[in-house]
């Protein structure tokens, strides 16, 4: 671990040396929980030994993802082509975004047996590798799109939002060609329009406009995949790559039908991020659920709006 350390860009508030002691100071307890677990006779002792190694490994994560952005150069930024300078991009880092959603009737979400009041998710979005793709997230966070829209799909696959009311299928606040990419224009009702962007392991910058198995790499693993629940993908229409506008959705992963890297999804849709806290409430949200609340709680700083 120490020879990580030198590989740290300097930061007033963390360093990388107190990351790695903070996640050696997890690791005793996660190997305990997980020793606990397998050698219990009793449901009950095993269910509270799972729980504990879950939360040790949740925070665990938590320590190992400031340590990769401590290990990214200061003001690393992604090569975005120009034509899409007239679209909000992530630059450089980021975003996190918390999101409230309440049922009809204040009914209460139902989460392993627990009635809870509001479902509350935070998620964390991806500049590095998405910078289009979580620019137009955080862009439409920001400007409130979201909040008091319903949700429009739940079928044990995805949850999915997005689309406003009234004829077009996503954000139309920016319909001008001033404000859309050079290259798509705008949808059908006005809609501003991004492009597929994909990032595959590898290369310097991601694919734009096109799935990876159109450029003959199907197969190659992509830097974000979905591969766990609550990984965040932007939604468009099957035949056209470049038809993605506000409608998103969370994956609802499950190993044995959607496996990293052989499923349907990486490689032809974006993930832009994950639901870091609070996943297990995408079990209970259905159609009809409320967005009560979307803001952008870090990282507003390196939204970079079309000029």
């Amino acid at each position: 671990a120490k020879s990580l350390i030198p590989l740290c860009r300097p930061d007033d508030n963390i360093s990388c040396a107190d990351i790695i002691a903070s996640m050696n100071d997890k690791i005793a307890p996660l190997t305990t929980a997980l020793k606990v677990s397998l050698d219990s006779f009793q449901e009950e002792q095993e269910r509270t030994a799972l729980d504990q190694a879950y939360e040790a490994q949740k925070q665990l994560a938590i320590d190992l993802t400031k340590l990769e952005q401590q290990m990214v150069p200061q003001g690393y930024k992604i090569p975005v082509p120009a034509e899409y300078n007239n679209l909000p991009q992530l630059e450089g880092g980021r975003a996190t975004v918390e999101m409230i959603i309440q049922k009809p009737n204040n009914a209460p979400f139902d989460v392993n047996g627990v009635n809870i009041k509001e479902a509350k998710m935070i998620m964390v979005i991806d500049g590095y590798n998405s910078p289009v793709t979580g620019g137009n997230f955080v862009d439409l966070v920001n400007k409130g799109f979201y909040n008091g829209m319903a949700i429009q799909r739940s079928d044990g696959f995805v949850v999915q939002t997005g689309d406003p009311d009234g004829p077009a299928e996503g954000y139309t606040g920016a319909s001008s060609s001033s404000s859309s990419s050079s290259s798509l224009g705008v949808g059908p009702n006005g809609e501003r329009l991004i492009p597929l962007e994909i990032t595959i392991k590898g290369d310097t910058e991601p694919l734009y406009e096109t799935t990876i198995e159109d450029e003959g790499r199907g197969g190659e693993a992509t830097v974000l995949p979905f591969s766990s629940y609550g990984a965040m993908g932007w939604a468009r229409d099957e035949y056209d790559p470049n038809s993605g506008s506000s409608q998103f959705f969370w994956l609802l992963f499950d190993s044995d039908l959607t496996p990293a890297g052989k499923n349907v999804l990486d490689g032809r849709y974006p993930c832009f991020g994950y639901v870091v806290e609070g996943a297990d409430f995408l079990s209970d949200i259905k159609e009809g659920d409320i967005i009560t609340s979307a803001k952008v709680t870090k990282g507003l700083d390196l939204l970079k709006l079309p000029k």
